[in-house]
């Protein structure tokens, strides 16, 4: 998909939710309900179909986010040109290919370049491309790819550990898996010394 396509699909998708076209969610869900054999008018699934829907926009809600106006609003030039991290992010998303929940951490580091940003501003964005349709690896590279833009540090790195409930619940029901992905720009992915030293401070060795 090019990006003009995913970017036309991410500005519908923001009209009618901001419209309120998205009320049919909950008829569908209603007659999915039906389709597997249960009964949306019982007591408990009554309002399931509403509730499925506010959920379902909350959790989706990263599409009306822009990165570039979540971290430029607080970028301060400062002398100091040590590695930033910061780590054990919590990080909750919905799998693509099947809408389930992968969950896990996110640690964040970047090396600055006569700019920091504020460091709210991390999980912000974190928060912001996780709370869409998504697989890790894509978020693990948006992630970086939006720190870079908005600071040009002399490098950004990004890992993300997390479980699949699309495989734990179904497929190869793996329960204990975890997946690890990183990303790796300038500075972390030229020079091993400071790869090295944010895997360590992360407590990993390696990924």
């Amino acid at each position: 998909m090019s990006d003009l396509t995913k970017k036309t699909q991410e500005l519908k998708l923001s009209d009618e939710l901001q419209e309120g076209k998205g009320e049919g969610v909950a008829e569908l869900v209603r007659t999915m309900l039906s389709r597997i054999g249960e009964d949306p008018t019982r007591e408990g699934l009554r309002r399931t179909p509403e509730r499925f829907e506010r959920a379902l926009r909350y959790l989706t809600s990263g599409y009306l986010q822009d990165p570039d106006k979540v971290l430029t609003g607080a970028v301060f030039s400062v002398c100091y040109d040590q590695m930033v991290v910061v780590k054990d992010i919590d990080l909750f998303s919905l799998c693509e290919h099947h809408i389930l929940p992968f969950f896990g951490k996110c640690h964040v580091a970047y090396l600055p370049d006569k700019r920091v940003v504020g460091l709210s501003k991390i999980p912000r964005v974190v928060n912001m491309f996780s709370r869409r349709l998504q697989i890790q690896e894509r978020l693990t590279n948006q992630i970086a790819q939006a720190i870079q833009k908005a600071i040009q540090p002399l490098g950004v790195g990004v890992v993300i550990e997390a479980r699949h409930l699309c495989m734990a619940m179904r497929g190869v029901e793996k329960h204990r898996t975890e997946t690890i992905t990183s990303a790796m720009l300038g500075a972390f992915r030229d020079n091993q010394q400071t790869r090295q030293e944010f895997l360590s401070l992360i407590g990993r060795h390696s990924v």
